[in-house]
């Protein structure tokens, strides 16, 4: 695992001239050597990616289908392998990593379908009006042109897959980055996509280092860009390029409402396993990741415990251990981030009920309550193992301070009341709500997005694919409608 990886450019390997080293954020161990693109490399992957855009939007789509179906089946084939890579240069606890090899098989196998039945065109009458008589509207959808792909580290494998699933399937040529810290994991993707008859130059995996991605960002043959990040990155690249399209999914500080029908001991013991395991599953790494917890005050005293209890259940320590639930952060540096936030809020007047230390990159999954609404771990997104629980007097409450938020990306809503799952819909400024569980759900064939400060557009395969299409309408004239 310590040898060099090449990099794909326009559908081949390649290497370079300048190196760099992924490590394990657990032990510290070289997990591979990553060959870097240069100025050269990086200028011919975009212009053969530009030249190759009106071939491969002319694709058919069996051929596309029929590539996207090999990658799923080969994944599930190098499952094990695949992991083992995930956990060794993410950290990820192996069975997370297991998890989300089982969600890019999916969304490459959504990706062949949906190839399969986009873009069948939509007829409209026009002899509605006296001026359309005989005329015939027929809309289809065709590619804004080559899509820049930018990843995240923390699902390293299926976010790859979220950016160069769609784009296969819609026919846009994709130059994906994927992230610095976890780029193994995308390019292994290469090496499946190499083995399709997809055209040279449709297809790119770039690891550039973040200093050399602005002059990517501008370049105007790449009018599509998707972003996964933070909010920082993600508005800086949009501000910058006004007139591109930009998918921004940029994160958020998702909270679980338990409401005061949720009261059985039952419910009470599901909802509190569920927001344990949802606040430190991915070492708390994900956007979705249960950050707050608001329970309505006619169960708030029944359910602190059991969220404490539940939480100090969660088996921390060694990645590669299937008994682990909590591995480490990325890196050092983000473990001594949250650190800082946790011991701001304690300062400010939070009490800490569990948790609270950190070991190198790890960090002890943790619970605060009575936690000020200045503080830093309040008002950001924490994206460690660290979950806040506060007391709300009714529903309108409840909601409201989920609501105080500059973030909206999930919600999930403790409930058994149907109209109360349907005025959360109404009333939470989130992209999703998930009622009986946490926020933390997604299916990969969703709308999967936020409002606010959390980004703009949709991933799920069908609406990144609407993402990187327009609407272009044929109007055919002098028919006997």
């Amino acid at each position: 695992m310590t040898s060099t990886h090449a990099f794909w450019l326009a559908g081949r390997r390649v290497t370079g001239e300048d190196t760099f080293d992924v490590t394990s954020p657990w032990d510290g161990r070289l997990v591979g050597r990553v060959a870097v693109p240069d100025d050269e490399q990086i200028e011919e992957a975009v212009a053969a990616a530009y030249a190759v855009r009106d071939e491969f939007a002319a694709t058919p789509a069996h051929v596309r289908a029929a590539a996207l179906d090999h990658v799923s089946r080969r994944l599930v084939e190098r499952t094990e392998e695949i992991a083992q890579l995930i956990s060794a240069e993410n950290g990820k606890p192996i069975k997370w990593a297991r998890g989300e090899v089982g969600r890019a098989v999916s969304v490459f196998r959504f990706a062949a379908e949906e190839a399969r039945r986009f873009n069948g065109g939509e007829a409209q009458r026009l002899d509605t009006d006296l001026g359309g008589q005989g005329r015939l509207a027929l809309t289809r959808r065709f590619p804004k042109g080559v899509v820049l792909g930018i990843a995240p580290f923390n699902f390293p494998l299926n976010l790859c897959a979220h950016k160069i699933a769609p784009a296969i399937a819609a026919g846009a040529p994709i130059i994906l980055k994927p992230a610095p810290a976890t780029p193994l994991s995308g390019l292994i993707i290469g090496d499946l996509l190499a083995e399709t008859e997809l055209p040279a130059g449709s297809w790119s995996i770039l690891p550039v280092p973040n200093d050399r991605m602005p002059a990517l960002v501008q370049d105007e043959r790449l009018p599509v860009i998707s972003f996964t990040g933070s909010e920082k990155v993600g508005y800086a690249i949009m501000d910058s390029v006004p007139r591109k399209h930009c998918t921004l999914e940029l994160g958020g500080n998702g909270a679980a409402v338990v409401l005061g029908d949720y009261a059985s001991d039952e419910d009470l013991d599901w909802a509190a396993t569920r927001i344990a395991t949802f606040s430190n599953y991915q070492g708390g790494q994900s956007c979705i990741s249960v950050q707050r917890v608001i329970a309505d005050a006619s169960v708030y005293d029944r359910l602190l415990p059991r969220i404490v209890a539940a939480v100090e259940a969660q088996v921390t320590g060694d990645p590669g251990d299937d008994r682990t639930d909590v591995g480490p952060l990325v890196s050092e540096d983000a473990a001594v981030r949250v650190e800082a936030w946790v011991k701001e809020a304690v300062e400010a007047g939070a009490t800490l009920l569990t948790g609270g230390d950190r070991d190198g990159a790890s960090y002890a999954p943790t619970v605060l309550a009575d936690v000020p609404a200045d503080t830093t771990i309040s008002c950001e997104e924490v994206f460690g193992p660290v979950l806040t629980v506060q007391k709300a007097d009714g529903e309108a409450a409840a909601f409201a301070a989920v609501n105080a938020s500059k973030y909206g990306l999930q919600a999930g809503v403790f409930t058994h009341d149907l109209q109360a799952a349907f005025r959360a819909h109404r009333a939470l400024e989130v992209g999703g709500v998930v009622v009986g569980d946490v926020p933390s759900y997604r299916a990969d064939q969703m709308p999967y997005g936020g409002v606010k400060q959390s980004g703009v557009g949709r991933e799920g395969v069908k609406f990144a694919m609407d993402d990187y299409t327009y609407e272009r309408v044929l109007v055919l004239t002098g028919l006997a409608l």
